[in-house]
């Protein structure tokens, strides 16, 4: 059984936050500067106090800009840093070797117009602090490629000189991932609920290689709090796994594919979450989350980007 993922305790610091700062960790105030760590990395920094959020560290923009100096390859100084930031992670997970999620996240990202959802690079179950390192440097370089290029030309975004900072955060071998929506992002309806989920890793839910069950829960005045007013249960084909070496997308097994995927109490804690959540922020929130032995784990949480076209 893997182990479970470290909760992100918050490191005392007092370095200034206009001081350069290659690697900040998740809980710390540097974690939080929009500017520095992306629009992914803020906002679960400033959650990763309160919730479950695992464990990791951030090479920030600083780290980027060292690198395009020296031809977008991790400098010998900071590729030791990477590795003492694994170390510590070692650490506090109680593995030797912790299995990790490496994501990019740039300062224009996951705003209340642009999500950038699946432009940049996401590797995950990456082993090893030299691994670490080559996926950093990889996730860097998808900052410059040309679906990229082409969200940002489409969306009135700067395509030279992007800033692009990235997380190492400790894996969820999920057994079933979700992305909650704290306002139906189709209608509008504030009231609902929406979740999206399916078996393993989130990839193949984000990525849209499987169709997901749906549903939809509205809070009520009962004790349980929420009712699943929508019950849409797919044929879930495909499921992604960690592997040696990454990940891999496998065929469902034959009796769980037309199996709901979350049980009510499991969709009531999401929606709570969601919701919760939603009142921290001060906006609707996207999240993204996984179950992992029936504890719920959040990876991510970003604006809903279509309300506004939903006419609400």
């Amino acid at each position: 059984m893997a182990a479970e993922p470290a909760r992100q305790a918050a490191p005392s610091v007092s370095a200034p936050l206009t001081a350069r700062h290659e690697i900040v960790w998740l809980g710390e105030p540097h974690a939080e500067v929009r500017g520095l760590v992306g629009g992914k990395v803020a906002p679960l920094s400033r959650l990763a106090a309160r919730y479950r959020v695992p464990g990791g560290f951030c090479l920030t923009t600083d780290a980027h800009q060292l690198a395009v100096v020296g031809g977008h390859a991790l400098p010998a100084s900071l590729q030791r840093r990477v590795a003492e930031a694994y170390g510590r992670l070692a650490e506090q997970t109680g593995q030797a070797q912790p299995s990790v999620a490496v994501r990019s996240s740039a300062v224009d990202e996951d705003g209340a117009e642009t999500s950038f959802a699946g432009q940049h690079d996401t590797y995950l179950n990456v082993i090893g602090a030299e691994a670490v390192g080559a996926a950093i440097v990889r996730c860097w370089e998808s900052a410059r490629a040309p679906r990229v290029l082409e969200y940002r030309r489409q969306h009135g975004l700067a395509t030279d000189g992007a800033s692009i900072a990235v997380l190492v955060q400790q894996l969820v071998v999920a057994d079933v991932s979700g992305v909650v929506f704290s306002a139906n992002p189709l209608t509008g309806n504030r009231d609902e609920v929406v979740v999206n989920a399916s078996w393993g890793l989130g990839e193949s839910v984000v990525g849209g290689s499987v169709t997901p069950d749906t549903f939809v829960v509205r809070a009520t005045g009962d004790p349980a709090g929420w009712q699943v007013t929508v019950r849409t249960v797919a044929e879930k084909r495909k499921m992604t796994v960690a592997v040696a070496g990454g990940t891999r997308e496998v065929d469902v097994p034959r009796l769980m594919a037309r199996q709901p995927s979350l049980s009510d109490a499991q969709l009531r804690e999401m929606a709570g979450l969601a919701r919760d959540l939603e009142a921290t922020m001060g906006w609707p929130v996207d999240i993204e989350c996984a179950y992992r032995d029936d504890v719920l784990y959040l990876l991510q949480c970003r604006p809903i980007t279509t309300l506004a076209a939903a006419g609400r």
